[in-house]
């Protein structure tokens, strides 16, 4: 019977907190903040000893259009760190932290999988560090603030019309989408239109992932707009004097968390934006962080590379000066198969004719990795049962015609050793010459931008958007934001719009449907297509397989 993910994970023996980050990165024991014995928040003041450090190799981990087949980016992102401290390198993992949305609906836990995993699985997949709480709680605290201020007297004139900041919770719950608040008469406030978004959409999310310092945090959040005045000003958070509170709560959530692999790499995990829905990137400071405390630092951005590839470039690249050294695109032979239209329930079998069709997402995912953004790249084929060699012999053979290697990974099954293939590749990559280049220029108009991303990126023909968007985009461009670039929210399964369109379909046209300002995180959000920025559940959720045994043991977590 096969074991599941959290029994591999219970079966580990990992290092105490403070030993792994003594022995492994030098950390004395007073620069942690222990979270029970093996996690733990690095203190902001040690990290900024750091400053003066040289920093080791950035390496990017992106994928194809994700599938029902799984991928396996995280898991991979997972296994090569592992693999290159096999191999004798002083390697850390950087990534996101979950989303209870997922967890609990359509994809379950988001700690890897198998061999490849972090640990403690259970407690970074439910409240971990209480991150996402504390979002979650200054985010609503700027929206009590707003309605409060409106109650009493309304001093700025804000519009209740042009009210943009929403509420959140981590979770996918549909019935809040759109909701009015205010109802039950005076005692209870002006009754408006509003809504939730899920946590990870929330503007507090991306600025807690893109701020440098906790002076920066304050700041940023103090810029954030969340309405308009009657005379069409902007209002921020800082009219209503509550960015100070905001940043009190998230003073502890802004120090990255450190945990470890079933192998005692040690991995920071902090922040978790969704890529189809916002920047998709971990933060600022953990990813600099780690790369000044190891040689080589395996970070992850989330769903395909025309998503969080294209964001970590676009975004946090940009905003940062952070520069990948190579990257990593990682693909299955199911995934490829699905792309050429095979049905998941056919996929455990050989079809190399649909393996050839798949083969244009691969393609056009490693162009723009390599032509539109110019970075060095291996194809990792996470390995699954069911493959045949005929099958990996034509993916190696086809995708090296580009002169782009092929390793077969198989870290889920044997850890970090699978993966060794891999981890002398991406160091010999991150030896070569690269020089990191943007889908766009600073520049373009906010339009142009959307348009770059479309056609460079998706392979779309053109944008389009109704005429109440294309006002809203002149009027950001007009007071000022033109130089902020775009954060695109589409569906993650397809380069268009459309999650059915499969493959990499070309000549469509990519619709704007709304656009928000982020003045703290510094976009725009431009949200394409059907996309929602509260998910719903499936209609057969995670959730229903999650328990406790008779032990208090959590089953069905994987």
């Amino acid at each position: 019977m096969p074991v599941s993910d959290i029994e591999i994970a219970r079966q580990a023996h990992p290092q105490r907190i403070v030993d792994l980050a003594r022995e492994r990165l030098g950390i004395p024991d007073e620069h942690l903040v222990p979270y029970g014995h093996y996690k733990a928040k690095l203190a902001l003041p040690f990290i900024d000893t750091l400053s003066s450090r040289r920093e080791g190799k950035l390496v990017l981990v992106t994928a194809i259009s994700p599938t029902p087949a799984g991928e396996g980016k995280t898991t991979t992102s997972i296994g090569l760190g592992d693999a290159l401290n096999l191999i004798g390198k002083k390697a850390m993992i950087a990534l996101r932290e979950p989303s209870l949305g997922p967890v609990f609906g359509m994809k379950g836990g988001a700690t890897g999988g198998g061999l490849a995993q972090v640990v403690p699985m259970d407690d970074i997949n439910l409240h971990f560090t209480g991150d996402f709480n504390a979002i979650g709680l200054a985010n609503n605290l700027l929206a009590a603030a707003l309605d409060n201020h409106i109650h009493h007297g309304n001093a700025l004139g804000i519009d209740v019309r042009r009210v943009t900041w929403r509420r959140v919770v981590d979770m996918n719950d549909r019935a809040l989408r759109d909701i009015t608040v205010g109802l039950g008469g005076p005692a209870n406030g002006f009754p408006r239109q509003d809504g939730f978004d899920i946590v990870v959409a929330s503007e507090v999310m991306a600025i807690l992932c893109l701020a440098t310092s906790l002076q920066d945090l304050k700041s940023r959040l103090g810029r954030i707009v969340v309405a308009e005045t009657l005379a069409r000003q902007p209002v921020r958070a800082s009219d209503l004097k509550v960015h100070g509170a905001m940043a009190v709560l998230l003073k502890d959530a802004m120090a990255p968390n450190l945990v470890q692999t079933l192998e005692h790499t040690p991995a920071l995990l902090h922040g978790g934006p969704f890529a189809n829905i916002a920047h998709g990137c971990n933060s600022v400071i953990a990813t600099r962080t780690a790369l000044r405390l190891a040689d080589y630092v395996v970070t992850e951005a989330g769903f395909g590379a025309d998503l969080g590839a294209e964001k970590f470039v676009d975004i946090k690249c940009r905003a940062s000066g952070l520069r990948p050294a190579a990257a990593v695109l990682v693909a299955t032979v199911r995934a490829v198969k699905y792309h050429g239209g095979v049905e998941r329930a056919d996929l455990a079998r050989e079809d190399l004719p649909a393996l050839e069709r798949g083969l244009a997402n691969v393609e056009r995912h490693l162009g723009n990795m390599r032509e539109v953004f110019g970075l060095p790249c291996v194809v990792a084929l996470n390995h699954f049962a069911s493959d045949t060699q005929a099958e990996h012999a034509l993916l190696r053979e086809r995708i090296g015609r580009f002169g782009v290697g092929v390793v077969t990974a198989r870290h889920w099954a044997e850890g970090g050793h699978g993966a060794v293939a891999l981890a002398h590749e991406v160091v010999r990559l991150c030896e070569e010459p690269s020089t990191l280049r943007f889908a766009y220029d600073n520049q373009l108009p906010l339009w142009e931008k959307m348009r770059a991303v479309a056609t460079r990126i998706y392979g779309a023909a053109d944008i389009s958007a109704g005429a109440a968007v294309r006002a809203r985009v002149e009027k950001l461009q007009a007071d000022g934001y033109g130089h902020f670039p775009v954060c695109v929210a589409k569906t993650q399964y397809s380069f268009s719009t459309d999650a059915a369109q499969r493959g990499a379909p070309t000549g469509h046209v990519v619709d704007v449907r709304e656009v928000r300002l982020a003045a703290g995180a510094e976009f725009i959000v431009m949200i394409c297509g059907d996309v929602m920025t509260m998910p719903g559940l499936p209609r057969l959720p995670a959730a229903e397989r999650i328990d406790l045994d008779e032990q208090g043991l959590i089953v069905g977590l994987d």
